[in-house]
């Protein structure tokens, strides 16, 4: 897996694949994808029920979807908007939701203390840098503390004094983040989850009580769906998941006079109140790791590697992080990496066990998947051996959200609601307020 990023070119060992299934077996549970959704279900099923036999396939290596590919942030955030969510499951729901996924960040934290994983919960740093982003990040921060969100609005000096980035005029800062190396997360938690693993083992069917793989078919009574955005590759499936494509750049270690002029000392996570998302950290080893939208979606959902790569995304990636930190303009580009995110049509992820088919799945986290995940697969975990928590009760746990529509208009929606983000942005640099499109914006996302 040489290249398929950063996180994965400076792993301590070489990743060498399990042995792929190459008989029929059976199982108590059989989860199709090793990432952190179907992993953090087999660690807890192995905790609530150390006699289920559990069995997890994966078409790859453990980690090779979004888990191994992502920007390394480990948040409390949900895709949709708070407000969103309790509109249709109510407040107090909605606040329950918040506080789980808050309490998940904290106990990923004691997983990768245990375990010696790169953990540093320095928070995240939303910064304006326009009219129109301090507005709406300030009114973003007095909504979200109506849900239990731990936010507080910084002035401009305050704000640079975390880290010196060009142009501000203010921040939103909340404590409930953290920084990970995620594909050191996913390689470990597949060692330590308790499951019988098989890479290398591609799920051509599943249907209730089968999965079918090319050289050998597993029979169980539960079945789990964990493919994120390769959900919409499986039959029957297609526009369940939109994949979204987000692409990463990362500079080389940065010496110690640059980071005296960036500060960044607490390794906090960074974002801006653009439109067409941006995300960045401070990684262990001193380099910034910048990450974004804007890649288009690619006719008829269809996934290829070299859609990883965009050259005029990485380029533009690059702009934007001189842009904000001029001091990195002679840092070398290192690593260059992509892949694509499951995008549900309502941005609501979902978690889910339908008992009478005992077909299971979790997903559609719009790239916020490093905590959700971890909360998915325990809530499963549950769902399956019929333990109640307040997990097994929250507002996402059944959820069921529209389908995609057909192609063309698929494509002509998802191309169409990413060109308006850019041009909403391009006003804001010289406008005072909130553009029509940016409030348009807000209903095609779920905010």
């Amino acid at each position: 897996m040489n290249g398929l990023s950063l996180w994965f070119d400076t792993l301590p060992q070489p990743v060498t694949p399990r042995p792929a299934l190459d008989r029929d077996i059976e199982a108590d549970v059989a989860i199709v994808g090793a990432g952190f959704t179907g992993l953090w279900t087999a660690y807890h099923l192995g905790r609530l029920d150390p006699t289920l036999r559990v069995v997890v396939v994966e078409r790859e290596v453990a980690g090779f979807g979004a888990s191994g590919r992502n920007g390394g942030w480990c948040s409390a955030l949900f895709a949709t908007g708070w407000p969103t969510l309790a509109r249709r499951y109510g407040a107090g729901p909605t606040r329950a939701l918040r506080a789980e996924l808050a309490a998940t960040v904290d106990a990923i934290g004691e997983f990768c203390r245990t375990e010696g994983i790169d953990y540093v919960k320095g928070g995240t740093l939303s910064v304006a840098r326009t009219c129109a982003e301090a507005e709406r990040l300030r009114a973003q921060s007095a909504e979200a503390t109506r849900w239990g969100v731990d936010v507080r609005w910084l002035e401009r000096d305050a704000a640079l004094e975390r880290i010196r980035a060009s142009r501000v005029r203010g921040a939103a800062y909340t404590p409930d983040c953290a920084t990970i190396q995620p594909a050191q997360l996913v390689r470990r938690l597949a060692e330590v989850a308790g499951a019988t693993l098989y890479e290398k083992t591609p799920a051509t069917a599943i249907r209730p009580g089968l999965v079918t793989t090319p050289r050998g078919r597993i029979r169980a009574r539960t079945l789990i769906r964990a493919t994120e955005a390769y959900t919409s590759e499986l039959a029957g499936h297609r526009r369940d998941l939109a994949p979204l494509y987000s692409l990463i750049i990362a500079t080389e270690p940065l010496p110690a006079t640059v980071w005296s002029e960036l500060g960044w000392h607490d390794r906090e996570t960074f974002t801006d109140g653009r439109h067409l998302l941006i995300y960045a950290q401070r990684s262990a080893d001193d380099r910034i790791v910048f990450g974004g939208r804007g890649a288009p979606y690619h006719f008829g959902s269809r996934i290829r590697p070299g859609f990883d790569y965009e050259v005029g995304v990485f380029n533009a990636l690059h702009e934007a992080l001189v842009d904000l930190f001029p001091v990195t303009r002679e840092a070398a580009i290192t690593h260059r990496w992509g892949g694509p995110i499951g995008v549900p049509r309502d941005w609501i992820p979902s978690v889910g066990l339908d008992r009478a088919t005992g077909m299971g799945w979790a997903g559609g986290y719009v790239g916020d998947g490093v905590a959700c995940s971890a909360l998915a697969g325990r809530t499963l975990a549950e769902l399956i051996t019929g333990t109640d928590t307040t997990r097994t009760r929250l507002p996402w746990v059944g959820h069921r959200s529209p389908r995609w529509a057909p192609e063309p208009l698929r494509w002509l929606q998802i191309n169409g609601g990413t060109s308006v983000m850019s041009s909403a942005d391009r006003i804001e640099q010289h406008t005072a307020g909130t553009t029509r499109r940016a409030r348009w914006l807000a209903r095609f996302t779920g905010g």
